[in-house]
Parts: C-alpha cells; structure tokens; sequence
C-alpha cells in the first residue's frame, strides 16, 4: 500500500512540477519581450507591476532556496 499511495504522490508532484515549469515558461517569454511594452509607453504603474510581481517571486525563491524568512 505504501508504494500505491508513493506512486501517486509522485504522480502529482510530476504533475504539479510540469504546471511551474510552463509557468515559468511564460513568464520568461513575457520578459524576454519586455512585459509587451515599449519604452515610449512605460509609465510608473508598469513599474509598480513589475515590483509587485518581483516580490511575488522573491518570495517563491526565498521559499524554494530557504532564505529570506524561510532561513533557518
């Protein structure tokens, strides 16, 4: 029974791992664009979305690397 209830952790651990990985995907394609914006049109609520999502994922890298708040 352990090895069934192992087999589908795995499973959805595979399954959640594929989820972040065209995620991430995206994200890199939208930067590699520069957030679809052109330097004439940049204003500061673009950089408020931009700091807003840096945050976001300072947190999911401080959780993924166990730093900032998640050190031990």
């Amino acid at each position: 029974m352990m090895t069934r209830n192992n087999d589908k952790a795995l499973a959805a651990f595979m399954a959640r791992k594929a989820e972040i990985d065209t995620m991430l995907a995206r994200i890199q394609g939208l930067s590699d664009e520069h957030f679809e914006s052109s330097p004439d049109e940049i204003h500061w609520g673009h950089v408020g979305d931009l700091a807003d999502i840096s945050k976001n994922l300072r947190e999911i890298c401080d959780r993924a690397f166990q730093e900032g708040e998640y050190s031990a």
